[in-house]
Order: C-alpha cells, then sequence, then structure tokens
C-alpha cells in the first residue's frame, strides 16, 4: 500500500513517527503552516516556521524515504491576532519556492470579519501563483462554516477544481462535493472522523476527489491514521484500486495541480546546514 498524507505537521512529530510513517506505505506528504499552540508574537516568527518546512523537515523526511511538500499560509485562528496579519504581505516570496504546492491552511476558525479577510486575500494569492489552496473548515458550526467557505470561493479568482476543503464530515460532505472542490477528511483517535465512519462516506459518495489525512500534530492525534483507513477499507470490500486511489492518486492529481509536485527523494548528505538527525554519534 503506497500513502500519500495530504495534511500532516511533522513539525511537531519525531524521528520515530517518520520511521513508522514509512514502514506503513506513507511515501510523501504535504504539510501545511499551521498554528502552533501559543501565540506568535509577530510576522518574523512565521517566516523561520516557513524556512522550516522549506529546509530541515524535507531534510528529516527524506532521510526516512518520505518526500516532504509544504503549503504556507497564514491560518484562521492567527488572522485574528493584528501582530500576525503582517505576513501576508511576506508570502508571495515564499509562495513561489518549487517546495510550495499550495496555500493553506486557510479558511475559518470562528468566522470574524478578520478571517473573512484573510481568506480571500490568500485565495486571490493562490490564483495569482497558479497554485491550489488548502480550506480549514471550522470545527465549530460546521455547515455554516462549510457554507461561508464555499460562498468564498465562488466569489475567488480561485476556480473550486483548485480548492480542497478539509475536515469534513458527514454534515457537510454532500454540499462540498456538489460545489466542485476536493474533499478532505482528517481522522483522529478521538475528534473529528474515524476508521468506520470514513469507510462508510466513501461507500455513500464514492472515492473520487476524496483525500484522506492524519493531520497529526502537538495534540492527540495519530500519524499512521491513513493507513489504518486503508487496511478498513480493505476489510470493508474496498478494492486495492480504490485504496490507491484515495491514499495515492487522489492526493497526486491535487497537488500535481501546482505543477511542482516531485516525488522522487532529493539527493541529501547527512547533514542540513551542520545539523544531523542522530544525537550523541552515529
Amino acid at each position: 500500500m503506497r500513502i500519500f498524507d495530504p495534511h500532516i505537521h511533522m513539525t511537531s512529530r519525531t524521528t520515530d513517527d517518520y520511521e513508522a510513517m514509512r514502514a506503513a506505505g506513507v511515501r510523501a506528504l504535504v504539510e501545511p503552516a499551521f498554528w502552533l499552540g501559543q501565540p506568535r508574537t509577530s510576522a518574523a516568527s512565521f517566516l523561520d516556521y516557513f524556512d522550516s518546512l522549506l529546509g530541515w523537515e524535507p531534510f528529516r523526511a527524506a532521510q526516512y524515504g518520505i518526500a516532504h511538500h509544504c503549503a504556507l499560509a497564514l491560518n484562521p485562528k492567527e488572522a485574528n491576532d493584528p501582530r500576525c496579519v503582517p505576513v501576508l504581505d511576506e508570502l508571495p516570496r515564499y509562495l513561489v519556492k518549487d517546495q510550495v504546492v499550495a496555500v493553506g491552511e486557510i479558511g475559518y476558525d470562528s468566522m470574524t470579519p478578520a478571517e473573512d479577510t484573510a481568506l480571500t486575500t490568500q485565495l486571490q494569492l493562490a490564483a495569482d501563483h497558479g497554485l491550489p489552496a488548502l480550506v480549514h473548515t471550522p470545527h465549530r458550526d460546521k455547515l455554516t462554516g462549510l457554507r461561508r467557505t464555499l460562498d468564498a470561493v465562488r466569489e475567488s479568482a480561485l476556480p473550486p477544481d483548485r480548492v480542497l476543503v478539509d475536515h469534513l464530515n458527514e454534515t457537510t460532505v454532500k454540499e462540498a462535493k456538489d460545489s466542485g472542490c476536493w474533499l478532505g477528511f482528517s481522522v483522529y483517535p478521538d475528534t473529528k472522523m474515524d476508521e468506520d465512519r470514513m469507510v462508510a462516506i466513501l461507500r455513500a459518495h464514492g472515492p473520487e476527489r476524496v483525500l484522506v489525512n492524519s493531520a497529526a500534530d502537538w495534540g492527540r492525534s495519530d500519524p499512521l491514521k491513513t493507513r489504518r483507513v486503508g487496511d478498513a477499507l480493505l476489510a470493508a470490500g474496498f478494492t486495492d484500486d480504490d485504496v490507491d486511489r484515495v491514499l495515492w492518486r487522489n492526493p497526486v492529481a491535487f497537488y500535481g495541480l501546482s505543477g511542482r509536485l516531485c516525488l522522487d527523494l532529493p539527493g541529501t548528505g547527512a547533514t542540513h546546514e551542520g545539523n544531523s538527525v542522530l544525537r550523541g554519534g552515529e
């Protein structure tokens, strides 16, 4: 089973996770920029973070045979903090980087006017840079949030078939599918979706334009949830081709819209800018 995790926050994970993911079949991933759990105090802290997603994390991933790409953005939660908003002016110089395959995560957290502005601005940046967009739907009042998201997409210069609407569930999947957007599902140990619910959704709606991710981060999460979904699908009678479509071909197709997706591992040495994943010698 080959797996492309289209949404996972590896800066929060350990090298053990990379090793386990590789053993489970993960060969590629996209890491979207997100909230780190503690508020940033300036736009400059975003820039260091973006640099790590373009440098250190691809190096770490390659040490374990995984191709790493990223999506960059001002995330919805911090769009409400005036100290962070200036990063929108810095994004254009990052969105031209080869490893950036989308603008994201963008979207809604609390559905505030500030989030409206950040979303519309970044949808335009995606259109301007020829990139698709990864859109975060809110964890609360999801259907209202989805509808507000789809309204913003319809009013933007970015076609819906270049938008991945993530964190969907049973209440939002039909309207998201009818919109023409790609459909993203985050599978968590306790919250969001689980394997059995994912099987039921795929039975009801089919595998077209569906992406499944672990969204694993610093909270309670599991970077092997993509593999667990694949196993659950096979146990439920889905074919190997169905599983390959959902866990590999669909994310390749979506992020391939950027024209930058490269699944060949870069040649890397034992260190990145003098630093190694090893500690205390070999």
